[in-house]
């Protein structure tokens, strides 16, 4: 028996990657599982494979969270315990990074954390408990270089996460953070030069975060979830001294254009 055991539990973006893997890890740990995703099959496999529940659609939407919501509680008959706002997307580059491309990565990255607890948090503090575990990604501590939209709304993902923990933590609602530097996923795949460059070397599975977080979860629930610890040796870096960070930073900068040109001309 497991802290998870029975839970009733809602997990975006679950057709693959860290939410796949979540769910995976979750339900046999006894969780009862709502998987939910974009792409209807993937998201009906992944739950066919745990002996979960498919709700496929928008987890951004404000009609979307809606529905998922109220079809997660319709499902699980009662009230949702755990809710990973995990899904999550990266588009563009820098500066010329479409409106659409900010707007969408806002709507996903942000607005999907917001809406979810807008509709969970009065029945979580009505009951006197609650967890929201938010999948944000070490960008959101540090930057992630080529990616100017994905860095900021990781940002603000996770500070809409520590302003709910500090304003709920206290009446029963569990936040949590999760913060991964590289992970193997298609996600990670599309990021290009600026991926290979940076997070190939430390990258791990999506399973052995599903594993740390499962652990963070039933464990004392820690609001910074660090499936790579040394996140926070360069958080606290980027603190202490963020001239010198900075500088690294464009070093690395440097190294990515060269990068980006010598592949270039061996094309």
């Amino acid at each position: 028996m497991t802290a998870l055991a029975g839970a009733g539990v809602v997990i975006t973006g679950s057709g693959a990657g860290i939410g796949a893997a979540l769910a995976r890890r979750f339900a046999a740990d006894g969780a009862r599982v709502v998987v939910n995703d974009l792409d209807p099959d993937a998201c009906r496999a992944v739950a066919a494979e745990i002996d979960g529940i498919a709700l496929p659609g928008d987890a951004a939407g404000e009609e979307g969270v809606a529905a998922l919501v109220t079809g997660a509680r319709k499902a699980l008959g009662g009230e949702i315990d755990i809710y990973c706002a995990n899904a999550g997307i990266g588009e563009g580059s820098g500066l010329d990074a479409s409106e659409q491309s900010w707007d969408r990565s806002w709507d996903v990255n942000v607005m999907a954390h917001v809406r979810a607890a807008r509709l969970l948090t009065p029945a979580w503090l009505a009951r006197g408990r609650g967890h929201l575990v938010t999948t944000v990604s070490a960008a959101g501590l540090l930057t992630m270089l080529d990616a100017a939209a994905y860095s900021v709304t990781k940002h603000a993902a996770y500070a809409f996460a520590e302003w709910m923990s500090i304003t709920y933590g206290a009446k029963g609602i569990t936040v949590q953070a999760v913060c991964p530097l590289g992970v193997r996923t298609a996600l990670m795949g599309a990021s290009g030069e600026a991926a290979r460059l940076l997070l190939d070397d430390g990258a791990i599975s999506a399973a052995e975060v599903a594993e740390v977080v499962a652990e963070a979860i039933t464990g004392n629930a820690p609001f910074l979830v660090l499936p790579h610890p040394e996140v926070a040796r360069m958080y606290a870096g980027r603190a202490a001294d963020p001239d010198r960070w900075l500088a690294g930073m464009r070093r690395l900068q440097a190294r990515l254009e060269q990068a980006k040109e010598d592949r270039a001309r061996e094309n």
